[in-house]
Order: structure tokens, then C-alpha cells, then sequence
């Protein structure tokens, strides 16, 4: 072997031991994530299974986690955490309940430093439908009051859309505008939900730019083609479809995502479908360039 034939071959080999794969399940080389998955997409599974479900989370090639906190699927809190450590997979941040936030801080606190997670959010805002000005305002108090609190323990609050924030307030706004405007840009980050964004008839990629210092993670979830949205923020999990065959423009969405800095991309598939979804998912973003 020559010189220049060796150098080659090591410069190949090089190229080859940083490919897409090495940053992670579910990236590629336009898409860099890192990409997680949120339990509660196993839900069944883990009420009938348990540990053992979690098994699963591992084998598709994750590192990553989004849990739950007060709630584990009838696992205990010390199960969980054995589990995911004898996994190796990291709990990044957990969801819970707004009143359980604002509530029980404290008790929310001690559960968030027994996994170790800096990030505790809420995906559900506490009101009666429809939504409108007095208790939006209300939600944006209470979720400064959350974000202060848990930010003076080291921890940061974010809230993570539903749908429900989008209805029309004034001069070309949403009372979710009116959220991001009341509530403080330290305390309280978001995370974007991309059926959750879609369905109210939003576009994601607009509000990522609207807000680009605010957005934090994203939970990557699709809506089936031809479902008509609404303002409730429900929809039958049987919605969620795989990847690249709903509605989301993946491309747009994601790029305007890395351009603002999004730290943490977590799956959530709430069908029945879910174990058979995530794999085909995964590989649609591992084959996205842009």
C-alpha cells in the first residue's frame, strides 16, 4: 500500500467513523436532534409490562428521555430510575400537572432532583373551554410563579402547547401571543408540540421565528392528512401517523427548529400503532436532507 493510498483510506475511514449515525437514533446529517423519546408513548405497555418495557426504548437506540413525574404507569419512582439507569437512558426533563405545580411545588421538586431532571414543564393548562383573556392571564401568573420557584432550586419551568392556546385575541394575535408576551422570558420556556400546533390550524415554523429565544424542545408527533383541526386540544391517538405521511413539513419545521437552537427533539406516539410507528419514524428522519 502506498502513501498516498494509506492516507486515503485513513481519511475515508475518518469520514465514515462521524457519519450521521454517530450523533444518534432518529438524526442525519441535515438533522442533527438529538432525538428522544417521551414515555408516556408507552403507556400501555408499561401498565401491563412494567419494566420490561422499557426494553424497547433502548433496543430502537435511544439515549434519551422525557418522563413523567407523579405518575409512572403503575411502575414506583425507584423502578423507574433502576430501569432507566440498567438502560442507560438519561431522563432529560419530565411533564406533570399544572396544579400539581403550582400546588405542590415542593413535592414536584423532590421528585425532579430524585431523577435528576432540570427541566420540569406542564403540557396542560388548567381552564374552562373556551379559552379566553382572564384566564389566559391567570395561566401566565401562575406559570411565573411555578417558573420562579423552580428556577430558585436550579430547575427551569416550560410549558408545552396543547392546541386549546389559539384563539383569536386582537390585532392578528392568539391568546397564546398573550402567554408568551405575559409570562417572563427566564422563568417560563416552551416546548412546541407539532401535532398540538398544526391542529389549531398554526403554523410551526412561523412561531418557532416569532419566538425563537422561547422554544426549548419539541415533542415530534404527525397529524393524519385530512384531519380538520380545531380549537379543543383533543384528537383520537389513532391521528398519529408515522412520520412524513401526516401533515407536518418535516423539512421546514426542523431546519427553522435547529436554526433557533431547540436543545431536545422527544417523539410521542400516543396510537396503538406506537411500536410499530416509532421504528418507521425514526428512519424517515434519519433519511432527511436539507
Amino acid at each position: 500500500m502506498t502513501i498516498r493510498t494509506l492516507t486515503s483510506f485513513v481519511l475515508l475511514f475518518a469520514f465514515v467513523s462521524v457519519s450521521p449515525a454517530a450523533d444518534g437514533v432518529g438524526t442525519s446529517q441535515s438533522f442533527r436532534g438529538p432525538v428522544g423519546l417521551q414515555t408516556y408513548s408507552l403507556r400501555n405497555q408499561i401498565q401491563a409490562d412494567g419494566a420490561k418495557a422499557l426494553d424497547y426504548i433502548k433496543e430502537q437506540g435511544f439515549k434519551y428521555v422525557e418522563i413523567g413525574i407523579g405518575n409512572h404507569y403503575g411502575m414506583t419512582r425507584e423502578e423507574l430510575k433502576e430501569t432507566l439507569k440498567k438502560l442507560d437512558l438519561t431522563p432529560i426533563a419530565a411533564l406533570t400537572g399544572h396544579g400539581f405545580l403550582l400546588n405542590s411545588t415542593e413535592a414536584a421538586i423532590e421528585e425532579a432532583e430524585f431523577f435528576g431532571v432540570k427541566y420540569v414543564g406542564t403540557a396542560w393548562a388548567d381552564h374552562r373551554a373556551p379559552m379566553d383573556e382572564a384566564q389566559m392571564l391567570k395561566i401566565a401568573d401562575d406559570f411565573n410563579t411555578i417558573g420562579k420557584r423552580l428556577k430558585e432550586k436550579g430547575i427551569q419551568f416550560f410549558y408545552h402547547n396543547h392546541g386549546f392556546e389559539f384563539y383569536p385575541y386582537k390585532e392578528g394575535e392568539t391568546l397564546f401571543d398573550l402567554l408568551m408576551q405575559k409570562t417572563d422570558p427566564d422563568l417560563v420556556k416552551y416546548e412546541m408540540d407539532v401535532t398540538w400546533t398544526i391542529h389549531p390550524g398554526q403554523d410551526p415554523v412561523k412561531l418557532l421565528r416569532k419566538y425563537p429565544d422561547r422554544w426549548i424542545f419539541m415533542h415530534l408527533k404527525d397529524l393524519k392528512k385530512g384531519i380538520v383541526g380545531d380549537l379543543s386540544g383533543g384528537t383520537d391517538p389513532e391521528n398519529d401517523v408515522v412520520f412524513g405521511t401526516g401533515q407536518a413539513n418535516w423539512i421546514e419545521i426542523l431546519k427553522a427548529a435547529q436554526e433557533i437552537g431547540v436543545k431536545y427533539y422527544f417523539i410521542e406516539d400516543e396510537s396503538s400503532s406506537v411500536l410499530e410507528q416509532i421504528p418507521q419514524s425514526l428512519r424517515y428522519l434519519e433519511s432527511l436532507a436539507f
